[in-house]
């Protein structure tokens, strides 16, 4: 009789072997590698049977939660019937379902879909084709683009070029010239001089001064060399900076002003993040074109999209005129298949009326975290919050580089999964705990969620 092999230590393998992205690599050396083996509903499992609350839904992507078999059985089905074909010049019946679908979505006259594998090539893909568009259109010098401070948009070239976070751009450098930076819509860090003689600052004056500052890029760079202003509608990097009122209308009308096209950045506000299926509808906004992709499948399969209004589209669809871009594996069958079944849960168990019942729910949870004195703000929309730290609450002080190290990624990114909950402690700006749960969440979560926090952040507190 022959003895089973011995199991084999995926830790040990995967600091061999596995690359982990955005990863301090040395971290792992002499510590085991977090394995994650099993996921169902709101919850993950490692390797040893612990038991970890999702409370950032993968990476802002399992929406309708783990374990959705339909999902997987979607996805076996078409892989036996048509398992890859490419939409290079060719068409098959889910890539075209889904681009309709997703027209039929969208606002305004945003109906034309691009298909990529995820995030960063939609973005990629929207200032690519921004680009051409005013090479058509007789207007060749357009081709810079505005974006916000602090935000993230992606790692390829174009997208990294496009993000506002030096660190990370720092190591990549030289980048694709022509992107500029304005201020976000943090209002926790607004500028003081924009407070009153009460030392509040209002947001509607707040929000027309942020997109006043991005048409002040505009005309510095000059209108006739900007061709796009990339923003999310709530900005991830930073913790979750929610729109003040009028900002997007405004911002809208300054891009028309100056024949600048507006790019909304869904990856994470799209698909019921926000409560509704684009996060545009949210704030009453049409772009020109929108990227999304992570909640498209809920993360079953890797898919993302460009989709792009017809007035843009329309020179593309002339004569001899091509947009010379696109992805082998880009709205691929599988993918394709499983978003349309995603879609069909949104549809059938009401998945974006779900968040917006429960919203001000999970808001006011949160909230109770405010009597901790590591709590400066909470905020976000949605289903997606960002918890600032500071060091004194009165002064709004944030911690030191040297505090950040030893408290945020020493003790307490550690501390929250230990504790059973898995999130982003994130310091790209200031120290921040995120968190975006799978659209299935209720209650319960909320308040597991608030128990968790209050007892590591309290922790955290003890060792500055």
């Amino acid at each position: 009789m022959t003895a089973e092999p011995a199991p084999k230590d995926l830790s040990k393998t995967a600091y061999d072997h596995l690359w982990m992205h955005f990863t301090r690599m040395s971290s792992y050396e002499h510590s085991p590698v977090p394995t994650i083996v099993r996921g169902q509903g709101t919850y993950v499992w490692d390797d040893k049977g612990r038991k970890y609350l999702d409370g950032l839904a993968g990476l802002f992507v399992v929406q309708a939660g783990h374990g959705r078999e339909e999902l997987a059985e979607a996805a076996a089905k078409q892989a036996k019937e048509l398992a890859f074909f490419p939409v290079w010049s060719y068409a098959h019946p889910k890539a075209v379902e889904l681009a309709e679908r997703l027209a039929n979505y969208a606002p305004g006259d945003l109906n034309k879909v691009f298909f990529s594998t995820g995030g960063g090539e939609a973005v990629e893909t929207a200032w690519k084709l921004a680009k051409q568009y005013f090479k058509l259109t007789g207007k060749p010098t357009k081709y810079k683009v505005i974006s916000r401070a602090v935000a993230y948009h992606g790692t390829p070239q174009g997208a990294l070029s496009i993000t506002g976070l030096p660190g990370l751009k720092a190591p990549f450098e030289p980048l694709v010239p022509g992107t500029h930076k304005a201020p976000n819509t943090n209002i926790y860090r607004a500028p003081a001089y924009l407070a009153g003689p009460d030392g509040t600052v209002d947001p509607e004056a707040y929000g027309r001064w942020c997109a006043d500052e991005i048409e002040q890029a505009i005309l510095f760079e000059g209108p006739e060399t900007v061709a796009a202003v990339f923003v999310e509608p709530v900005q991830n990097a930073g913790g979750c900076f929610p729109p003040p009122p009028g900002y997007f209308q405004r911002l809208r009308e300054i891009c028309d002003r100056h024949d600048v096209l507006l790019v909304s950045d869904e990856v994470i506000c799209a698909f019921g993040r926000l409560g509704t299926m684009f996060g545009a509808d949210k704030f009453g906004y049409v772009p020109d074109m929108i990227t999304c992709a992570k909640g498209m499948t809920s993360g079953y399969s890797p898919i993302g999209a460009t989709i792009i209004s017809d007035r843009i589209a329309e020179p593309f669809y002339k004569g001899d005129n091509t947009f010379l871009h696109g992805y082998t594996f880009g709205g691929h069958p599988v993918s394709s298949a499983v978003a349309l079944a995603n879609l069909d849960i949104f549809e059938r168990e009401g998945l974006n009326q779900h968040v917006l019942d429960n919203e001000a729910n999970f808001l006011g949870t949160l909230n109770k975290l405010r009597d901790l004195p590591i709590v400066g703000d909470v905020r976000g929309n949605g289903f997606f919050y960002g918890i600032e730290l500071v060091k004194d609450k009165a002064t709004k002080e944030s911690f030191n580089d040297d505090e950040v190290e030893r408290v945020l990624y020493g003790f307490l990114s550690k501390a929250l999964f230990d504790n059973g909950l898995y999130c982003r402690a994130d310091d790209r700006g200031d120290p921040v705990v995120q968190l975006a749960p799978p659209l299935i969440s209720d209650q319960s979560t909320f308040d597991e969620i608030e128990q968790i926090l209050r007892t590591s952040l309290t922790d955290a507190w003890a060792k500055i």
